[in-house]
């Protein structure tokens, strides 16, 4: 006789379980594999009674995964967007999730830890989609504004209001796109269901077809609601990535495909595929807080570029047009003339200002005034309001790569040329030298002109440039030969001479004359 374990054999007393077992001769292989079966469906028949509920809650469940530390159960939060996570990540990368446009998406909202403090109190949240690149970051404002003009009337990310459930009140800004914010209560459960209307192919710097998408990231803030005070408290957010009606669930298919394909050791190097993505915590220092414009960086430094330009976005920066209080005062203050007539001192100390600080380098004790003078000045207008609380020392300590990455490559290789003040490489080298001195000295040509290799000697032997007549090189069988343009744009690179002064007859100049040394 053979015996195996049943969901008839476990009998649940209040929250304990316990089995009934008979003693058996033998067992058999089969009735082993039929145990074991048996003994995991009544393990899974129980999750749901220990949780409270009659059927598998994935909110709960994830709460048991590693990711949740135990300080953070004390007092975090938690996040979980209702999409799956791509199979085709490695596990040392950030795990990434790709959603349907216009597709409605649950975010479950909870607050972990003792609950006590907060009954009859709110939160105040935050929910946007940003920039994963960091070049696109800092011109988060440009692509926004471009897609508006494309896209006019529409929105990057709205809340489905009908489908959400637990929110005390809904607040969605016409001017911000991107994101919006709700009131929900964390002693009840909260779920907001979000549509993003945009597509990642829309943000590419080149549309020919077939082209990679930009990721987004899904971003999910929330601040105490207790009267006046708007305190950060927590952030969370991951990576995302979206596509056209139905594309995601393609992509999903093909990576699913992709990985079927690799061999068992391959497959080791991935994350498995989750139903749903949990935001990851992000430190709140690293935070961009949009919504309270006032708020400035306190130092300056790379690190706070994103506050920067989010400041700039929130319009504390920007100068306004000055309204009709603003126009009276300064009626009073002396006229619409004296305000026009300050208004043209301006912008001739402005002019002023830009010619002297153009070609020269930056120094680092200068300060955000005198940065933003040197970028306009060195035709870098369009980036002051990105650099516009930098200092010099903070902007030199910026590497090629990094103003490449927030300025593009053409222009962030010229600002990287113009902080090092990196030398025009001439177009002709020669090294000239007297006969009485054993020293050669360089000049370097960058417009090959006589009139400049006559400034570069007067200069070189501190003379005047009108002391000097004609230039002669010395040619074939020592004759003398008249070096214009041309000859000497059929110079040799690196050429070495030495210079010979003759008094002229006929005036007080002299004609030099350049020997070729060997």
């Amino acid at each position: 006789m053979s015996f195996g374990w049943s969901l008839n054999d476990v009998v649940t007393q209040g929250n304990k379980r316990s089995k009934m077992s008979h003693h058996v001769p033998t067992i058999t292989s089969w009735d082993i594999n039929d145990s074991l079966a048996a003994d995991f469906d009544g393990s899974l028949s129980g999750l749901g009674s220990e949780l409270g509920t009659t059927s598998y809650n994935m909110s709960e469940a994830l709460l048991a995964l590693p990711v949740f530390k135990s300080e953070n159960l004390d007092n975090g939060f938690q996040y979980i967007l209702g999409a799956a996570t791509s199979p085709a990540v490695k596990l040392n990368e950030e795990t990434l999730t790709y959603l349907n446009q216009g597709q409605s998406y649950e975010i479950k909202l909870k607050k972990l830890g003792d609950l006590s403090d907060l009954q009859g109190k709110y939160l105040r949240s935050i929910v946007k989609i940003c920039f994963h690149e960091r070049r696109l970051q800092y011109m988060e404002r440009e692509q926004i504004d471009s897609w508006r003009t494309t896209r006019p009337g529409e929105r990057i990310l709205d809340i489905d209001v009908p489908l959400s459930y637990g929110l005390v009140d809904v607040n969605i800004d016409r001017e911000r796109l991107n994101g919006a914010e709700f009131i929900w209560d964390p002693t009840k459960e909260t779920g907001v269901y979000i549509r993003v209307n945009c597509i990642s192919t829309e943000f590419t710097a080149k549309k020919h077809g077939g082209e990679k998408g930009v990721p987004f990231r899904l971003q999910v803030e929330s601040y105490s609601y207790e009267g006046t005070e708007n305190k950060l408290i927590h952030c969370g957010s991951c990576q995302i990535k979206v596509f056209k009606p139905k594309g995601a669930d393609r992509k999903h298919k093909t990576d699913r495909e992709k990985m079927e394909k690799r061999t068992e050791a391959e497959k080791e190097k991935y994350q498995p595929s989750y139903e749903c993505t949990v935001l990851t915590e992000v430190p709140l220092e690293q935070v961009t807080n949009i919504a309270t414009p006032n708020v400035k960086s306190p130092n300056n430094s790379f690190a706070n570029l994103t506050q920067s330009f989010s400041d700039m976005h929130a319009g504390s920066p920007i100068q306004k047009k000055p309204s009709g209080d603003d126009e009276d005062d300064n009626s009073s203050n002396g006229g619409s003339g004296s305000s026009k007539k300050l208004k043209s001192s301006s912008s001739s100390d402005d002019l002023s200002t830009t010619v002297n600080l153009k070609g020269k380098p930056l120094t680092c004790d200068a300060c955000s005034v005198e940065v933003t003078a040197w970028l306009h000045a060195n035709r870098f207008g369009s980036y002051k309001q990105i650099f516009q609380n930098f200092s010099g020392a903070d902007l030199l300590r910026l590497t090629r790569e990094d103003l490449i990455q927030i300025c593009g490559l053409a222009d962030g290789i010229r600002l990287n040329n113009a902080l090092q003040s990196k030398a025009i490489r001439p177009r002709l080298i020669i090294y000239v030298c007297q006969e009485s001195d054993s020293v050669y000295h360089a000049l370097y040509l960058e417009h090959l002109t006589s009139q400049e290799l006559l400034e570069k000697l007067a200069k070189l032997y501190n003379v005047s440039g009108d002391q000097i007549g004609e230039l002669y090189c010395q040619g074939p069988s020592g004759i003398y030969v008249l070096l214009n343009d041309e000859v000497l744009q059929n110079m040799s690179e690196q050429s070495r001479f030495c210079v010979e002064a003759m008094k002229s007859e006929t005036s007080d100049q002299y004609k030099v004359l350049l020997k070729s040394i060997s």
